[in-house]
């Protein structure tokens, strides 16, 4: 996963203004109690830090991925 699309699956579950807010403020136990941005500073997986979103913040399995790109015709 790269760090765009983590960007862009949070703003996707919580809001362009409040993913930065969530990001910055929430710790997570699934990361040994540390924010968001602390893990991305630490060098954690961002695939591991977004699982650890999803447990912890309890984001419903249709909001765990991007959407399809729409199809060209």
């Amino acid at each position: 996963m790269r760090l765009s699309e983590f960007w862009a699956l949070m703003e996707q579950e919580f809001g362009r203004g409040y993913a930065a807010v969530v990001a910055s403020t929430q710790m997570l136990g699934s990361l040994g109690g540390r924010t968001v941005d602390q893990a991305l500073t630490d060098g954690e997986p961002v695939r591991r830090i977004w699982e650890a979103v999803v447990r912890d913040m309890e984001v419903p399995p249709d909001h765990q991925h991007l959407p399809d790109p729409p199809r060209r015709q």
